[in-house]
């Protein structure tokens, strides 16, 4: 069992502000988990546990409030998502004049996807996005299984690369042919695959919905479409594109990324680690495990993360604006970091604070007054200076 100490504290802060704390994530990240430790670690008296996958469990809420009013201490409610309509009951139920109990609800989209009914709760609940396991939680020694495997734990903690080859396999058909649907999303899930894969070939590049779309045989809508729906439920990263008051020509699409480094593996056909070390996405492959890694370790929140990119002339990979501080990042699959003249033009247009180049070493050496040499092993200690 691994620990995930910074999201508890952060669940039971959340607590301390809202009746209601939501803890949304991709399925099978360790939700369940989570709230069960949450139960034991901070719960006193009685809990009571509803899963909206269990048809028994639904057909008790089909009258929501007869169902809750009466409960007490810590409900926790899973998979969210599949009754909407509950949002609105729980708003009744926590503006009672004596609330006695606290809803942890759990779900598998992202507030875009489910803003409309969540929307009534407005000011009652605290949001907290769990991301499969990350660098932090599962020790630096073992990076290279992380970035392989990727940080589902069933994929993670498989007993051999083939089983969580199996394993990631089984999800993506899943995700596809059964959440989707209950999302209440009528999209072929052929098609949707075919979209999936295609991307995965896109990972680490800006997105070109014209391009894309002659390939994929669809209007630029329906690309669009496409790429939000794996957006909101947490399969894909769409990193904007900053935009600086400088006399050159930006890019203004956004780069996209496989936010989990496993299942791109398994989408590029990529089946044991070995053959990940001859793959032409080696390099796009290590720059998106080592973005959500940085992202992670910085706990940056949506709308302070970006990339730049000077047609012809320089591009930053990573931004984070954070605390009136611009930090860049410039990944690279290299053992011998370098500054680059892009790197330069980048911390000289956007007038960067600090600037690190990114690559897989332990040691962190700086190579001028501004650009550190940054292991990625090595972040983790490093995110806090």
């Amino acid at each position: 069992m691994i620990e995930r100490t910074a999201y508890l504290e952060e669940v039971h802060f959340q607590f301390e502000v809202h009746p209601v704390v939501a803890i949304l994530g991709p399925r099978q990240c360790g939700k369940t988990t989570l709230a069960r430790m949450y139960a034991d670690a901070y719960a006193s008296g009685d809990m009571t546990r509803f899963d909206l996958e269990d048809p028994l469990h639904r057909a008790r809420l089909e009258s929501p409030k007869l169902a809750l009013e009466d409960l007490r201490g810590l409900v926790v409610i899973d998979e969210v998502q599949r009754a909407p309509g509950l949002f609105e009951v729980l708003r009744v139920l926590v503006d009672r004049e004596y609330n006695p109990v606290r809803f942890l609800i759990l779900g598998s989209a992202s507030r875009d996807l489910i803003r409309q009914p969540s929307e009534t709760l407005a000011g009652r609940i605290g949001h907290i996005e769990l991301t499969p396991l990350s660098l932090a939680e599962v020790g630096a020694e073992h990076m290279s299984r992380l970035w392989y495997a990727g940080g589902y734990p069933p994929s993670f903690l498989a007993a051999s690369e083939r089983a969580g080859a199996a394993w990631r396999k089984a999800y993506i058909s899943t995700f596809l042919e059964r959440d989707i649907p209950a999302l209440g999303i009528n999209i072929s899930s052929l098609a949707l695959r075919r979209f999936w894969m295609m991307l995965a070939h896109y990972h680490g590049q800006t997105m070109n919905y014209s391009e894309f779309g002659r390939s994929f045989g669809a209007t630029d809508n329906t690309i669009r479409r496409y790429l939000d729906l794996l957006t909101a439920t947490f399969m894909v990263r769409q990193l904007s594109p900053w935009h600086e008051n400088i006399k050159k020509r930006q890019v203004k699409s956004p780069k996209v990324y496989i936010r989990d480094s496993g299942i791109l593996h398994t989408l590029l056909g990529v089946d044991d680690q070995e053959a990940l070390g001859f793959h032409p996405k080696l390099g796009p492959s290590w720059e998106g495990f080592a973005l959500e890694t940085i992202i992670r370790t910085y706990r940056a929140e949506p709308g302070t993360c970006y990339f730049w990119s000077a047609y012809g002339r320089a591009e930053l990979d990573l931004m984070i604006v954070t605390g009136g501080r611009r930090i860049g990042f410039e990944i690279k699959h290299t053992d011998s970091p370098r500054i680059t003249s892009s790197l330069r033009t980048a911390c000289k247009d956007l007038k960067l604070d600090t600037a690190y180049i990114v690559y897989p070493g332990d040691d962190v050496f700086p190579l001028d007054a501004t650009v550190q040499a940054l292991g990625l092993k090595r972040i983790i200690g490093n995110s806090s200076s």
